[in-house]
């Protein structure tokens, strides 16, 4: 047999096989697309983006669930927040939830947390809060008072907090480290679980303890009354606490978590975003859905007068101590 004769025919074996494993790889590519397979992606190409999570919601009431859903949906349409919502109306058995378990830094939301620990500490041995203690809860909760807010988070130390979480199964908060409270990790979920201890009877909290958590969150001073306060119901009862925080990456922080009671009605909107450009643009992203919310929970109700936020006279809260601003020092609250 000549060399060339030998070549021919290895040439021939070749394509044979090139052919056969084309052939095949073609069929296996076939199938798994036939069983709807997905299939690894060829190097270079793109995945699609990941989904945008949506606002779910569910509801005893008839169309309450669709209904709240796409008003949540559209108050957040073009907004360039990132936002968590968690929603409970306890008389119509209802729960919306969007990013609900998407953690955020607290700033001072997590002063209800602090307070509610306190109180929950105390019940343990029956005593009730000292003269100094209610002193700073006050100032802690009704004027967001930092230095108040360090004194009882120093007392009551990160053990006892902790300990409080996994008793109000609010397993998504994790304390801030070194002294900082204010980036206690929190989410909207947890925020809804904690408004409704506060908002119903329950065994983790005392009725006194309850009271006296929304007494002061009811006495909030006028200039932080905004929030998941717009637009409710003009007869209820409005029990807030507000939170706002700029670093260096993601923005604003700008939070509000509240109960709400009219007649035999109650419930509870917990409203999280960071990402915003100004604490303006996280107060109005806030007031949108919680608008939203009010019209569909109590659509027979007088809306309260529009609320427009104003910065204090005294622009700034004395923000959370953060890494960036320790040792404190006031921060304007807009920029």
């Amino acid at each position: 047999m000549t060399h060339h004769r030998m070549a021919r025919r290895a040439s021939g074996r070749i394509s044979g096989r090139i052919s056969s494993l084309v052939s095949g790889r073609a069929r296996v590519v076939a199938a798994g697309l036939a069983a709807g397979v997905l299939l690894p992606l060829a190097a270079g190409a793109t995945p699609a983006a990941a989904a945008t999570p949506t606002v779910t919601c569910t509801s005893g009431k008839a169309g309450l669930a669709t209904k709240l859903a796409a008003d949540i949906t559209a108050a957040l349409k073009g907004r360039a927040s990132t936002t968590a919502v968690s929603v409970r109306d306890n008389t119509t058995n209802t729960t919306c939830g969007l990013r609900s378990g998407d953690r955020y830094d607290s700033a001072s939301v997590v002063k209800v947390t602090v307070l509610t620990t306190l109180l929950w500490d105390a019940q343990k041995t029956g005593r009730k809060l000292s003269a100094r203690e209610q002193t700073l809860a006050t100032n802690m909760i009704t004027k967001s008072d930092n230095a108040a807010t360090t004194t009882l988070w120093n007392q009551l130390g990160t053990t006892k907090v902790k300990n409080f979480l996994a008793a109000a199964n609010m397993t998504r908060t994790i304390p801030g480290t070194g002294g900082y409270w204010g980036l206690t990790q929190i989410s909207a979920g947890d925020e809804r679980l904690l408004m409704n201890l506060l908002a119903l009877k329950n065994t983790v909290l005392t009725d006194a303890s309850r009271g006296y958590t929304l007494g002061l969150m009811y006495k909030v001073v006028s200039s932080q009354r905004w929030g998941v306060s717009a637009g409710a119901p003009s007869t209820a009862r409005v029990q807030i606490k507000n939170g706002w925080l700029s670093r260096a990456t993601h923005g604003w922080r700008v939070h509000s978590v509240g109960a709400f009671t009219s007649g035999g009605h109650s419930y509870t909107i917990s409203v999280l975003t960071h990402d915003n450009s100004s604490m303006q643009y996280g107060v109005d992203t806030i007031q949108r859905v919680a608008r939203a919310v009010h019209k569909d929970l109590a659509p027979a109700a007088t809306a309260s007068t529009a609320e427009v936020f104003t910065p204090p006279v005294v622009p700034y809260e004395a923000l959370p101590d953060t890494p960036e601003t320790a040792p404190r020092e006031a921060i304007p609250a807009t920029r």
